[in-house]
């Protein structure tokens, strides 16, 4: 599969320091850094960032560029939101990374998410009339939140002026990362 030509492009990636899966985040990191596009990983705290797969064995560790509560999202072309069951419960308490799915939407700018990731976008109030997808435990949360769930590996929403994409799992990477290629080749540099 040909890399997509992402030069120019900022994607912000904002995580927990502890419990974002693995894959969520380095795969999407490192394809997307291969197509030429800057991706800057927020976290909570300067600390690295450790990740886990399958939401408990150890994974990699991941340094953070910046922090959640100091970065302007009005630098970036899209928000990557990985998921972790761990990860994404703790990033929808945080204050500082509903507001910047917020800003993000009121924008129109697009927003990623994969797994649990989509939590974060319910608190957000950005999900009612989207139709996406997510790790399948989710689906009643989000429909309780007006969003249209289905069950497929990649969902892609143009409704309410901004693109949201959505999947469901690590399985769906390939579509997920392919989606984001896509969608950022669209954006205005």
């Amino acid at each position: 599969m040909a890399e997509a030509d992402l030069g120019g492009r900022k994607v912000l990636a904002i995580v927990t320091n502890y419990g974002v899966e693995q894959d969520e985040l380095v795969v999407p990191l490192e394809r997307l850094r291969a197509g030429g596009a800057t991706v800057d990983v927020a976290a909570q705290q300067d600390d690295d960032v450790v990740t886990l797969v399958g939401d408990k064995d150890p994974g990699r560790t991941v340094a953070p560029d910046t922090t959640i509560g100091a970065v302007d999202p009005a630098g970036y072309d899209l928000l990557l939101l990985p998921g972790g069951a761990i990860n994404a419960d703790n990033l929808r308490l945080d204050e500082d990374a509903v507001r910047i799915a917020e800003a993000f939407v009121a924008a129109g700018r697009p927003i990623a998410a994969i797994c649990h990731a989509p939590w974060t976008l319910v608190e957000a109030g950005a999900v009612r009339g989207k139709r996406l997808t997510s790790y399948a435990s989710l689906q009643t949360d989000l429909r309780n939140a007006g969003a249209d769930w289905a069950d497929e590996s990649v969902v892609v929403d143009d409704t309410d002026g901004w693109t949201l994409i959505t999947s469901r799992d690590p399985d769906d990477l390939d579509d997920f990362v392919g989606a984001i290629d896509r969608v950022l080749g669209r954006v205005s540099a």
